[in-house]
C-alpha cells in the first residue's frame, strides 16, 4: 500500500489463553497430517494463484494494445472488464503477505494506493494545484518531457516499464507516487472519479488513445505509458511467481524453515489481512472519515469486488482449496484438518467465522451491483449503506479473534498481527 496507519498490536493480539483450547496441541504423528503437507498447500496454491493473475493481466494487455490500436468505446470498455477480471485471482493472492517477507516486499509494485494520479496524467481542477508532502503533485508525466526528481531534472521522453519502475515509482520517496501496478492502470483507463458519493465511476473517453481524433492531448505517450504500465504488471508477476516455483526464494524461505515458521506465516498472513489490512485500513478508515477517495478502486467503483477475493483469500488458505480461473481446483491439506486434528470444535468455529464474514461480504457486493457502490456506502448519512460496511468490518474483527484461538493449538508461543488506528485507536483518526 502506499500509506500505512498500520500499528503493530500488542496485547491485544499477542496469543493468550482463550476458551480453554490452549489444552490440546497438534501432534504431527496423528492421523498422518503433517505441519509439512499444509505448507506444501500452502506454496501450491499461491504459485496458482499467482499464475492466474499473470494470465489475466497478459489477456488485459492484449485488450489494452488493441484499445491503442483501434480507440473506440467498445475497445475500451472490453480492455475495463479484462482489468475487472484481472483482478479477481490477483486479490485472492492476498492472504499471502505480511508473514511472506518476499511477497510484502513486492506487493507494493502491483497493488500500492492511493496514488496522487496528477503525477501521471491530467487531473481535475478539483484535484487542487499544490500538496505540501508532494512535490510531483501535477508533475503530469504524459504531458511531460522532462520533471525534477529530487532535485535534478530527469527526461522522460520515453516513457518504458523502466522508467517507471526505476524512477517515477515513489518518485522523491513519497508513497502516493504510485507509477506503476493495477490502479496506474484502472486510472488510464477510467480516469479519475469525480462524483464524490453520488452514482458514477471514472469516465476516461476512448478519444484520450485516438491520436488521429484526441481529447485531453498527448494521446500518443498516454499509450505509451498504458502499454509500458501493463508490460511491466506482467514483468513483475513473472518475478513472484518465479519466487514461489520450487527452489524460489519464497518457498524455500516456508520449507526450509522449521514447519512452525512455515504455519505461523500462514496464520500472520490470515490475521493480518482480516484485521489490521481489509477490516481496519481498506474499509474502517473510510467509513469513519466518509470518505471515497479511501476506497480500493476508487477509478472504477469495484471496490466491493476486491474486498470480497480479500476476504475469500484468507478463507483459501484455511481451507487449502482455491478454484482457478479456469474452473480447476488446487488443493490439498489444510490448516483446517491440522486443527481438526486437536479441537474439531475450533475448527468448525473456525469454519463457521469464515463463512459468516463470506455472507456479510457478498451482502456488500450485492448491494453494490443492485442499489449503490461502496463509495456511495460509505458515505456521510447513508445509514443503511455505512451498517452493511460496518457488518462487514465487525465480521472480519471476529473472525480475527478465532484466528488468534489457532495459535496456541499449533504451539505458536507468541506472535503479533498488524493493526489500526481506526480500530485500535480512533480519536487518532478523527
Amino acid at each position: 500500500m502506499s500509506y500505512s496507519l498500520l500499528t503493530t498490536l500488542g496485547a491485544a493480539f499477542l496469543v493468550a489463553s482463550l476458551s480453554g483450547c490452549n489444552n490440546a496441541s497438534v501432534n504431527d504423528n496423528e492421523k498422518n497430517i503433517s505441519k509439512t503437507d499444509v505448507i506444501d498447500t500452502y506454496a501450491n496454491i499461491a504459485l496458482a494463484t499467482f499464475e492466474d493473475s499473470l494470465t489475466e493481466a497478459e489477456v488485459l494487455h492484449t485488450s489494452i494494445k488493441n484499445l491503442i490500436a483501434t480507440p473506440t468505446e467498445t475497445n475500451l470498455n472490453a480492455a475495463k472488464l479484462a482489468w475487472l477480471a484481472a483482478r479477481v485471482p490477483y486479490q485472492q493472492s492476498e492472504a499471502y503477505r505480511f508473514g511472506n517477507p518476499v511477497v510484502d516486499a513486492w506487493e507494493g509494485k502491483v497493488n500500492a494506493w492511493p496514488l496522487d494520479e496528477g503525477l501521471i496524467d491530467y487531473v481535475d481542477a478539483s484535484y487542487g494545484t499544490a500538496s505540501d508532502d508532494n512535490d510531483l503533485y501535477l508533475a503530469n508525466v504524459i504531458n511531460s518531457k522532462q520533471i525534477n526528481i529530487n532535485g535534478s531534472m530527469v527526461n522522460v521522453t520515453n516513457i518504458t516499464p523502466d522508467l517507471i519502475a526505476n524512477t517515477l515509482h515513489e518518485a522523491d520517496e513519497v508513497e502516493s507516487n504510485v507509477a506503476s501496478g493495477y490502479h496506474a492502470i484502472e486510472f488510464l483507463l477510467w480516469g479519475q472519479d469525480l462524483n464524490g458519493t453520488n452514482p458514477g465511476a471514472g469516465a476516461r473517453p476512448a478519444s484520450d488513445y485516438d491520436v488521429n481524433d484526441c481529447s485531453n492531448a498527448n494521446c500518443d505517450r498516454r499509450g505509451d505509458y498504458l502499454l509500458a504500465a501493463s508490460t511491466l504488471l506482467q514483468s513483475d508477476l513473472k518475478d513472484i511467481i518465479n519466487a514461489w516455483k520450487v527452489d524460489g526464494e519464497a518457498r524455500t524461505d516456508l520449507t526450509s524453515a522449521a514447519d512452525a515458521e512455515g504455519i505461523s506465516a500462514m496464520v500472520i498472513g490470515m490475521g493480518s489481512l482480516s484485521y489490521g489490512e481489509l477490516a481496519g485500513e481498506r474499509m474502517k478508515l473510510g467509513l469513519m472519515l466518509n470518505d471515497p477517495e479511501e476506497e480500493h478502486d476508487c477509478f472504477s467503483d469495484n471496490t466491493h469486488n476486491s474486498h470480497f477475493y480479500d476476504a475469500k483469500s484468507i478463507q483459501n488458505v484455511y481451507l487449502g482449496q482455491y478454484t482457478r480461473v479456469d474452473g480447476s481446483v488446487v488443493s490439498g491439506t489444510s490448516l483446517s484438518s491440522l486443527i481438526a486434528m486437536a479441537s474439531p470444535q475450533l475448527d468448525a468455529r473456525m469454519k463457521s467465522a469464515l463463512t459468516h464474514t463470506m455472507g456479510q461480504m457478498q451482502a456488500m457486493v450485492d448491494r453494490a451491483e443492485s442499489t449503490e457502490r461502496y463509495d456511495q456506502m460509505i458515505g456521510s448519512g447513508n445509514r443503511v449503506g455505512n451498517q452493511v460496511v460496518q457488518n462487514v468490518v465487525d465480521a472480519l474483527t471476529a473472525q480475527t479473534l478465532v484466528i488468534e484461538e489457532l495459535l496456541p493449538i499449533l504451539s505458536i508461543d507468541q506472535l503479533a498481527f498488524e493493526g489500526s488506528d481506526s480500530l485500535d485507536n480512533p480519536s487518532a483518526v478523527q
